[in-house]
C-alpha cells in the first residue's frame, strides 16, 4: 500500500475518522474520567496540605528554627569520640549484613512456594503470598519495638526486625521473578528426565539468580539506613548514639555522626 503524504486527502482523513473515532477525539466518558481523577487528586492534595498545616505559621515558622539548628551543627565536633562512632557504625553494618543475608536466604524457599508456576496448589501458594504480606506489613520500627520489648536493648532486636521485613519483601520480589521465567529450559530438563531439584537448579535458578542478587544487594544498602533508624528505638548501632546526641542538643556531634552515615551509604552504593 502506497502511504505517501500526497495520497492522504481530506476524504481519506474523514473516512478514517468515521472508522476510528477514538483515535481522533477522546470520548466524553474518557474526558469525564480524566477530569474526575485529576480534579479529585488535586482536591485531596489541597485538603491534606490544609489539614496538616502546610500553610500555617507552624510549618513556615519552623524553617527559622531549623536554620538555627543547622547553624549549630557546624563545624562538626566529637572527633575525640571517633573510635566510639566507628565501632557503632561497624555494629550498624553488621546488623544490616546479617539481617540481609538471613532474610535473603529464607526468602528463596518461601518464594518458590509463593510463585504460581512452581506451586500448582493454589491454596498453598495463596497462603505463602499472604504470609509475605504479614511479614512486610509492619515497618522496621514496629518490629524493632516489639523485639526490643521482648529481648531488651542491643543489636539482636534490630537484626530480627530486618530479617522479618526483608523476608516478607523478598518473598514477593523473588516470587514475581520466578513467575516471569522462560518455560522452555524447564520443559527441556523435564523431557530429558530431570527431577524437581534438577529443574530448580538448572532451569530456574540461572534465570532468576541475577534478579535475586540485585534485590539482595539493594536490600543491604537499604538496611544500612534501616539499622540506623532502629538504633533510635534502642536496637544498638550508630542510630542510638545519634539519638542520644540529638536529645542532649549536641548538634555538632550529631553532624559528625550524620556525615559518617552518609559516607558509609555512599561507599556501599559505589561498591
Amino acid at each position: 500500500m502506497d502511504a505517501r503524504l500526497t495520497n492522504i486527502t481530506a476524504d481519506v482523513i474523514a473516512e478514517d475518522e468515521a472508522r476510528f473515532p477514538e483515535v481522533f477525539t477522546m470520548p466524553l466518558r474518557a474526558k469525564l474520567v480524566r477530569v474526575l481523577v485529576f480534579g479529585g487528586g488535586s482536591m485531596l492534595l489541597l485538603y491534606g496540605l490544609i489539614r496538616f498545616g502546610f500553610f500555617s505559621e507552624k510549618f513556615w515558622g519552623a524553617f527559622g528554627r531549623l536554620g538555627i539548628m543547622f547553624g549549630q551543627m557546624f563545624p562538626p565536633t566529637g572527633w575525640d569520640q571517633i573510635a566510639l562512632f566507628s565501632h557503632a557504625i561497624g555494629e550498624t553494618l553488621s546488623m544490616a549484613f546479617i539481617g540481609s543475608l538471613v532474610g535473603g536466604i529464607l526468602a528463596i524457599p518461601f518464594a518458590c512456594m509463593a510463585s504460581k508456576n512452581l506451586m500448582p496448589v493454589r491454596p498453598v501458594q495463596f497462603s505463602f503470598r499472604r504470609f509475605a504480606d504479614v511479614l512486610r506489613s509492619a515497618d522496621y520500627l514496629i518490629w524493632g519495638l516489639i523485639f526490643v520489648r521482648a529481648m531488651g536493648l542491643g543489636p539482636i532486636p534490630g537484626i530480627m526486625a530486618i530479617i522479618i521485613v526483608d523476608t516478607g519483601i523478598l518473598i514477593t520480589l523473588y516470587s514475581e521473578a520466578l513467575e516471569n521465567i522462560d518455560r522452555k529450559p524447564i520443559d527441556g530438563i523435564k523431557a530429558s528426565g530431570g527431577g524437581r531439584l534438577q529443574v530448580l537448579r538448572f532451569g530456574v535458578m540461572p534465570q532468576v539468580l541475577p534478579v535475586i542478587l540485585s534485590n539482595a544487594l539493594y536490600m543491604f544498602e537499604s538496611n544500612t539506613r534501616a539499622a540506623t533508624i532502629l538504633g533510635i528505638v534502642g536496637a544498638g548501632g550508630i542510630g542510638f548514639l545519634l539519638s542520644d546526641n540529638l536529645r542532649a542538643f549536641e548538634f555538632s556531634n550529631a553532624c559528625t555522626i550524620i556525615l559518617m552515615i552518609i559516607a558509609v551509604v555512599y561507599v556501599i552504593d559505589y561498591m
